[in-house]
């Protein structure tokens, strides 16, 4: 399956603008970006019920915000990384088990 394709806030928001100069159409945008109009629309949305934000957050709130979403891209890499070195471990005990002749668990008293 797929893997869903993500897209930045910034680039939400560029798109956004965008479609609110009314320079282009939403149907074009979308075309030419290779998403689907109705996500365009739905961005528009939440863009526009979330404006006031931009003027009603403490500076230190959304400092907390912004450090906040870092802090979860910053986790997002590390749960990636995990899964590849786990994915290169297991690869390795199979390696070691093919040339050794020995299962490095069972050698080591790990279970799992």
């Amino acid at each position: 399956m797929p893997k869903r394709r993500e897209f930045t806030p910034e680039y939400k928001a560029k798109l956004v603008i965008e479609v609110l100069r009314e320079e282009t159409t939403m149907s074009e945008i979308a075309s030419r970006e290779n998403i689907n109009v109705k996500q365009l629309s739905n961005w528009k949305t939440e863009f526009l019920e979330n404006s006031s934000w931009a003027f009603s957050k403490s500076r230190d709130e959304k400092a907390a915000s912004r450090e906040l979403e870092e802090m979860k891209d910053r986790e997002r890499d590390y749960q990636a990384k995990v899964g590849q070195l786990t994915l290169e471990n297991d690869f390795l005990k199979g390696v070691y088990k093919k040339v050794s002749g020995h299962d490095w668990e069972a050698r080591n008293g790990k279970k799992g």
